[in-house]
Formats: structure tokens, C-alpha cells, sequence
């Protein structure tokens, strides 16, 4: 077994979803995460890129998501951050 959580195997099939469980349950006992579930990194990466600047459909697609609406529905607790910089950023090019 390697370190890497998502490092598929030798012989380029699809990681079996129990490997994949049982690698991120080492690696999560290992720094001691008890409490982090596989699925929080999808939420983390997701409101990262958004607080990043990406945009909604770019995370939709990262995500894989088929409607705009569930990513913006489901991350919108990042949504006002965003709008904020966003005028912010209008205002300091209008207004100098």
C-alpha cells in the first residue's frame, strides 16, 4: 500500500471504492483526523476554489456536479464572501 490516498493501481484499473476507504482511514488515523470523512476534502477543495476566485462553474465542473444551481446551492455559505470582494473590487476600480 502506498502513501498517497488517490494513487491508482499498478495495473490501471479503477481504485475499488474498499481500498480507497481503507487507505484513507490509515492515512486519516496517521495525522490523527479521526473525525475527517473522505467526502469533507470534496467540501473543503470546493469552497477553497470558490474563496479562490474560481468560478461557480468551474467548480461545478470540478466537482462533477450536473446542475450550477446544486454547487451554488450547496456552497452559498461561501457565496457572500465572494460577492463582497467582488464589489469591493468594482468599487476600487470605479472609484479609485
Amino acid at each position: 500500500m502506498t502513501n498517497t490516498i488517490g494513487t491508482p493501481p499498478t495495473i490501471g484499473t479503477p481504485i475499488e471504492p474498499g481500498n480507497l476507504s481503507t487507505r484513507w482511514r490509515v492515512a486519516r488515523k496517521r495525522a490523527g483526523l479521526d473525525w475527517l470523512r473522505l467526502h469533507d476534502l470534496r467540501h473543503a477543495c470546493a469552497s477553497f476554489l470558490l474563496a479562490s476566485g474560481a468560478s461557480p462553474r468551474t467548480v461545478m465542473k470540478t466537482l462533477g456536479h450536473s446542475q450550477i444551481g446544486l454547487t451554488v446551492n450547496t456552497y452559498t455559505h461561501v457565496l457572500p464572501d465572494i460577492e463582497r470582494a467582488a464589489v469591493d473590487a468594482l468599487a476600487k476600480r470605479l472609484l479609485g
